[in-house]
């Protein structure tokens, strides 16, 4: 290091002053760093890097893959969606519009395919297709392509109602398998009928409106199958917006029962149980 700093004050006395003080700073610097650097951490580290498995990215580039320091991962943890699906649970947290459509049925297809026979938990907390001021923001068919491939699914599809499940929501739920459809002491539960979104020609609307007509009753046949009631009663009890706490929900028939404690969630995930071994 000394003789480092010696050689180079030799060859700034050579250089005009501006250019003698920046070469100086410059390799006091890189001589500090090289003297004091611990070599041991820097070889450890470039060995992990090299031992680290690549894998090709888009465009055919390569990238590192997951890199461990004296065997700990280092990166990133999971993200919670991936958790939760890894545990064969579904979140509907959102009001159905298409994208939610998509990423729900994707899921549901991809824990059919991983195993045909543990069941899956679907979690819901939406406002269905409007929003909760009553907007109409998605079609009645999302929800009947959802409770379609519910039905289609071969595992068991366990539904739990938490914070509200409003019309189309409210059908899904009723989808669960009898006798695991529940719902959290103080979620609320919603029944309606379906919101037109016809603009444009007398004509128009009156197609759009024999299609609502349609679609409403579509979906008070899926509740009233799920609950065992007459489709006229379910028909009388969506023509204006009908209100139901879980207690009642499950003497309509929407509902199983109500989940009080920890005990009687229809999965406990595997990642809450490895918690609580630390």
């Amino acid at each position: 290091f000394f003789f480092t700093v010696y050689t180079t004050t030799a060859l700034a006395r050579m250089m005009n002053p501006k250019s003698a003080t920046l070469f100086l700073v410059g390799a006091l610097l890189s001589a500090s760093s090289n003297a004091f650097t611990p070599t041991s951490f820097v070889a450890n580290r470039a060995s992990s890097l090299r031992s680290a498995p690549t894998k090709m990215v888009a465009g055919g580039a390569s990238a590192y893959g997951e890199e461990y320091y004296d065997g700990v991962r280092i990166g990133p943890p999971p993200d919670l969606p991936s958790l939760l699906l890894h545990n064969r649970i579904v979140y509907i947290g959102m009001p159905l519009v298409p994208a939610v459509t998509e990423l729900i049925i994707a899921e549901l297809l991809y824990l059919n395919y991983e195993s045909t026979t543990d069941p899956i938990t679907m979690y819901i907390n939406s406002s269905g297709t409007t929003t909760p001021d009553g907007r109409s923001v998605g079609f009645e068919t999302e929800a009947f392509a959802i409770a379609d491939v519910m039905k289609y699914v071969r595992p068991p599809v366990h539904t739990v109602a938490l914070g509200h499940a409003f019309g189309a929501a409210a059908m899904l739920l009723a989808q669960g398998k009898r006798g695991k459809r529940s719902a959290l002491p103080n979620a609320t539960i919603l029944l309606n009928q379906p919101r037109s979104q016809a603009q444009g020609q007398a004509s128009d609307i009156a197609i759009k409106a024999r299609e609502v007509a349609h679609n409403r009753r579509t979906t008070c046949q899926l509740i009233a199958s799920a609950c065992s009631k007459p489709l006229s009663t379910v028909e009388a009890d969506c023509q204006r917006v009908k209100y139901l706490q879980p207690h009642e929900a499950v003497e309509y028939g929407l509902i199983d029962r109500v989940i009080e404690n920890e005990s009687s969630l229809p999965v406990k995930p595997s990642f809450i149980t490895q918690l609580g071994n630390l």
